[in-house]
């Protein structure tokens, strides 16, 4: 590695700053626990097995911090493309995916095959280990079947969490790579929301941070704001209490995909996590920005 030396004095102080900062943090969260949901909207952004997220490096680094890091992902974008390269629509009924017994299969080829182990293999070339798993494995997520006023097919819900495995593969050094799919009482496979399964194993596993990577920013007092460019008319929330949460949820300003996400933190929080974030996984070092500095990049949800 080249090295080149700081122009002005005031840009080292500056950087020395920003990494004493950094190391600080670093020494709180040696040995605590992180679960991070990779949704499939940022595995859909740019190329690569990350989606051209900086997502595998900063695990990587994370693991290599002391800090268990634990990723659970989706992949909803590619499940609809291998749906319709097949010759099968998709169809949503309030924002979950209607699963068949042909589109599970599907489902569970995406997720627990290539989404999974592309993410392995990004994490691999970024210089760490690790396992790719899914929600069947040890049975760590135990399912039912989703009560709709239709019927959804094989969506579940979470009724179980058992996190044995996790911690076996955290403690012999690896980074655990979750697809998010769970397995009932009689072995049927359930597409599960990869937002709220990620939730309940933060919970489970005793994590000291839930962060949820999406490809937006983060919640925003305006619901409209996300989606224009007038980045001034924007309203990012830095902190957001429980509470307050809950209301703007009711109100509507939270609202569409975001509900699941926000519900996901709230779940997690209420089972003990103490904090939840959502924050755009598409942004370089997002992850890294969150954790170890004060002020963050997305929006920090606390009871």
């Amino acid at each position: 590695m080249s090295r080149t030396p700081m122009v002005a004095t005031s840009e080292a102080v500056l950087a020395g700053g920003v990494i004493a900062q950094g190391l600080g943090y670093v020494n709180a969260w040696k040995g605590k626990t992180v679960v991070v949901k990779f949704g499939g909207s940022v595995l859909d952004v740019g190329a690569g097995g990350a989606g051209g997220s900086t997502i595998a490096e900063d695990l990587v680094l994370l693991k290599g911090a002391g800090i268990n890091a634990v990723l659970v992902h989706g992949g909803g974008p590619e499940i609809t493309r291998m749906l319709e390269r097949l010759g099968k629509p998709s169809k949503f009924v309030h924002g979950l995916r209607v699963t068949d017994a042909e589109t599970m299969e599907v489902v569970e080829m995406v997720l627990a095959g290539r989404a999974n182990k592309s993410l392995v293999s990004a994490i691999t070339q970024a210089g760490g280990r690790a396992v790719g798993l899914s929600g069947k494995d040890g049975r760590m997520l135990l399912a039912r079947k989703y009560e709709a006023d239709v019927d959804l097919g094989q969506v579940g819900e979470v009724e179980a969490v058992d996190p044995a495995l996790v911690r076996t593969v955290s403690v012999d050094g690896y980074i655990p790579v979750i697809a998010s799919i769970g397995i009932g009482r009689d072995g049927t496979s359930y597409n599960l929301n990869a937002d709220t399964a990620a939730g309940a194993l933060a919970v489970a596993v005793g994590a000291s941070k839930f962060i949820l990577l999406t490809d937006v920013d983060g919640v925003y007092r305006d619901p409209d704001a996300a989606g224009r460019a007038d980045h001034e008319a924007r309203t990012l929330i830095s902190e957001l209490r429980a509470a307050e949460a809950e209301a703007m949820t009711r109100d509507g300003t939270i609202s569409r995909g975001m509900i699941p996400k926000v519900g996901a933190c709230l779940d997690a929080i209420r089972g003990g996590v103490p904090s939840a974030h959502i924050i755009n996984g598409t942004v370089p070092h997002a992850l890294l920005v969150e954790l170890f500095t004060e002020r963050g990049i997305g929006t920090m949800l606390t009871p």
